[in-house]
């Protein structure tokens, strides 16, 4: 994976899982329209995750960052989300500087496990328990979105309320594969935690990307 880091470091080239355009599933922007760029490599390893063929970015094509703006405004997109994997494990300074010259806004999803690279209109952090997030991240986020998978993970999500600011917007994510089992506790919790909303992967009851 360092080797590969190296190939792509500067940002003119990024390792591209797959891009398409499609509907926001979760969180805040939930039911928007959004052009999404999956990028490969993950060293975080969450056990639920639904995108493991993301993790190795050395069996994903190295694409020029050029290239991958232009399918962005082929398409016709107002937005662009990126994702992973990882997406920060990659300088991300150019790919968000073309867009932006496009006028095209950028949204990122992230664990804020590396440091911060590109510039944002809308960071949703998603922490993780194995590679916690930067403080930094987490002091300029706009969401935080914890997976519940389980009890613990209510008091792993408050411990993350406290450190980020005081205008994130705050979402409970059902685990996808406990849905049913989780979801009552999660009401629950909001219930009698009202600065919380539960984000549901809508995307997957529509049976879309």
């Amino acid at each position: 994976m360092k080797t590969r880091r190296k190939i792509v470091g500067d940002g003119t080239m990024l390792p591209l899982v797959e891009e398409f355009f499609t509907i926001q599933g979760e969180g805040y922007h939930t039911g928007e329209a959004a052009y999404f760029i999956r990028l490969g490599g993950c060293d975080i390893g969450c056990s639920w995750c639904d995108s493991r063929f993301s993790w190795n970015p050395d069996i994903h094509p190295a694409v020029e960052t050029d290239t991958i703006i232009e399918h962005t405004v082929l398409s016709g997109t107002k937005s662009v989300v990126v994702t992973g994997g990882e997406p920060l494990m990659w300088n991300l300074d150019l790919l968000c500087s073309g867009l932006k010259k496009r006028n095209i806004s950028t949204f990122i999803e992230t664990s804020g496990a590396y440091q911060l690279s590109g510039k944002w209109d809308w960071i949703c952090l998603s922490p993780k328990r194995r590679s916690p997030p930067e403080l930094e991240i987490c002091k300029i986020a706009d969401e935080l979105k914890v997976i519940i998978e389980g009890e613990s993970d209510f008091k792993w999500a408050e411990k993350y309320r406290e450190q980020v600011n005081a205008g994130c917007r705050l979402y409970l994510q059902p685990e996808w594969s406990r849905f049913s089992d989780i979801t009552p506790g999660i009401v629950e919790y909001v219930k009698a935690n009202p600065e919380w909303k539960i984000s549901l992967q809508v995307h997957k009851f529509m049976h879309i990307p």
